[in-house]
């Protein structure tokens, strides 16, 4: 389930699989096409994976701040709202120690990384994830969630993001690793 990105969040980072077959069909219909009721089965698998990993260890049996990767607004906006909290919500409704949080999100200037490198994703990223966690206890670890794990520099820009706010990220848990 371990999967190795690019570049080094500094957390481990877990794929439900590869980004092929009907993993890679379900993550575009829901976040090009707007099926708002993949949200259920996308965060089912997240819930049974999160359930796996609590059992091996890697993730503790105690609460967990679930924290979608962050997304333009503009794309949000564009899609319907965003497919990655509407999954990690209907991964929390399967386990109540998963608290939902949307708690990261991107500075302005940043574009979409669809074709670009992975050093112009590194350019486009580097230091434009921003934590807005207003009262929310940094003693809860949070386990960072997204679609599709393409070169690891979101996952490591929101893990660097959480580390500065004071949080403990446990790692990052995606649908699909390209």
């Amino acid at each position: 389930m371990a999967v190795a990105p690019r570049v080094d969040p500094g957390v481990p980072v877990w794929s439900l699989g590869p980004y092929t077959g009907p993993r890679r069909r379900a993550v575009i219909v829901a976040k090009e096409r707007g099926r708002r009721d993949l949200a259920e089965p996308l965060g089912l698998a997240w819930a049974v994976a999160i359930a796996r990993l609590r059992r091996w260890s890697e993730l503790p049996e105690g609460p967990v701040i679930v924290a979608p990767a962050p997304t333009r607004a503009r794309a949000a906006r564009a899609r319907g709202g965003d497919p990655v909290t509407r999954a990690a919500r209907a991964a929390a409704t399967h386990d109540r120690r998963l608290h939902v949080r949307p708690i990261l999100n991107v500075a302005g200037g940043v574009r979409d990384s669809v074709g670009l490198s992975a050093a112009d994703r590194q350019r486009n990223l580097a230091g434009r994830v921003r934590v807005r966690a207003d009262g929310l206890p940094r003693t809860i670890p949070v386990l960072v969630v997204d679609d599709v794990l393409t070169t690891g520099t979101t996952a490591r820009e929101s893990v660097r993001a959480l580390r500065r706010a004071g949080f403990d990220p446990l790692g990052v848990l995606v649908t699909a690793h390209a």
